[in-house]
């Protein structure tokens, strides 16, 4: 592959250079199949059936909901989801998102001076990880927020956790839900007393992409009728990114502080009205955007205050993350019954702020068959490999894998799901290169995955 751990650890190089093609990577094809496969090779069965992986690879248990416990006590929380790792000293803290809507058997510790909301059960956990991989001790970082999906870590070096939500306070909520977190993987004090960042607007957050050179911040929105939006944040004149500068933002300038607006695509001087319309990899659009008018949603959600042919919307936007010098983010599927103009089962998209364009980089085409270990669908969590490609992680029908995509556009899987089809997340890579954290939702694990990351084909 074309970057080494060396080259990673020189440069800091997050880039990737996915070609993506519809044969190697779509619907498989009779040439898809003949061709020498992509990857580490064959998945080896887990004789203990919990996580299949290339031979040479390896897995650790990290953490387990219900099984092992945090430092307050109580047993880790359910639904671990959008994960960033962060150096340590000589080890790692993995911030760990748990997606809780309130019906999960363990439910992030409502601890004083850490909560947001006593009535809602879901936040993050800081899980301290050594040298080796092993797990250290966790502990809770935020509590009292609600369905914490995915998220992104800023170049500052804190993570951002989002509410994938529209909850309102009333019943056994508190507060308003649907806002944008700061965590600090290390300084605990830092976490004290949390901050919704509502500047960022209020609706169902997915994931963020940061630009390290300005602190522009990049959201997808995974919503429904209608489909959610691609938004970004730009800061006021004079912000400068670091540790706690978002959460003074939203202390003293407030609710409306920088400005928030929605993508709006463009061929020539057509209007693009679903990233759908998009079928071959290659395909680039003009963007503009647009202002969002109340983005509080006081009295109409974000997404319904645009007039039609105003902006571009996508099913299922998801995962994100900064590379390249522009932001990619992840569509996880589209069908026509859901208002689509065509189907497929994902798109990686890129886009680059200087030349204001997304180009589609990736197509995953309808998966003709869930059950058939070579064919993928669903991509959702995505992060950037240092040896090359990227690592989504499966969230579709049938078998759950993590799967790679080299630069040259084809796919593999790097690992499978023995347990049961529960979706994949928040796949991370260590400073080092050494290990990959990844989780399986439910019943909640996270792993630590080591191997021969340098042989990929």
């Amino acid at each position: 592959m074309a970057l080494t751990r060396r080259d990673l650890l020189r440069t800091g190089a997050l880039g990737i250079m996915v070609a993506g093609s519809v044969e190697a990577i779509a619907a498989p094809s009779a040439a898809a199949q003949t061709r020498r496969p992509a990857g580490y090779g064959a998945l080896v069965d887990d004789p203990a059936g919990l996580l299949s992986l290339p031979k040479g690879f390896k897995y650790q248990v990290v953490a387990q909901a219900g099984v092992t416990t945090l430092e307050s006590g109580q047993p880790t929380p359910s639904d671990a989801d959008g994960t960033a790792c962060f150096r340590d000293g000589r080890g790692f803290v993995l911030v760990n998102n748990h997606e809780i809507d309130g019906s999960e058997p363990f439910k992030v510790p409502a601890l004083p001076g850490l909560t947001y909301d006593a009535g809602a059960g879901g936040g993050t956990t800081n899980i301290v990880v050594d040298h080796s991989g092993k797990r250290v001790r966790e502990y809770v970082s935020l509590a009292g927020t609600h369905n914490n999906c995915a998220g992104g870590p800023t170049p500052w070096g804190t993570w951002l956790t989002c509410e994938e939500t529209e909850q309102r306070a009333g019943g056994v909520f508190q507060q308003d839900h649907g806002y944008v977190f700061e965590v600090d993987p290390v300084d605990r004090d830092a976490n004290q007393h949390p901050v919704a960042l509502k500047f960022l607007g209020r609706y169902a957050h997915e994931a963020v992409a940061v630009d390290p050179h300005n602190s522009t911040i990049y959201l997808t929105e995974d919503a429904g009728d209608p489909h959610g939006l691609y938004y970004r944040w730009t800061p006021p004149k004079g912000f400068h990114g670091r540790k706690g500068a978002l959460k003074h933002l939203q202390q003293t300038v407030g609710d409306n502080a920088g400005r928030l607006q929605a993508m709006s695509c463009f061929k020539g001087g057509k209007h693009i009205d679903d990233l759908s319309e998009a079928t071959q990899p290659g395909t680039k659009y003009r963007v503009k955007w647009v202002d969002v008018a109340e983005r509080q949603a006081a009295a109409v959600s974000v997404r319904k205050q645009f007039a039609a042919g105003e902006v571009t919307n996508s099913r299922k936007l998801e995962g994100a993350y900064w590379g390249d010098g522009g932001a990619y983010f992840v569509a996880s599927f589209a069908r026509a019954d859901d208002g689509s103009v065509n189907e497929h089962d994902g798109q990686v998209w890129f886009y680059d702020p200087r030349a204001e364009t997304v180009e589609l980089k990736t197509i995953f085409g309808v998966n003709p068959d869930p059950d058939v270990d070579t064919f993928y669908d669903g991509p959702d969590n995505i992060t950037v490999s240092p040896f090359g490609g990227l690592i989504l992680a499966e969230d579709g029908e049938g078998l759950s894998h993590l799967v790679g995509v080299t630069e040259r556009g084809a796919a593999y899987a790097l690992a499978r799901n023995e347990l049961n089809d529960s979706e994949f997340t928040g796949p991370t890579f260590s400073q080092d290169g050494r290990y990959l954290f990844a989780n399986i939702q439910t019943p909640g694990y996270v792993f630590s995955i080591s191997g021969p990351w340098e042989t990929c084909r």
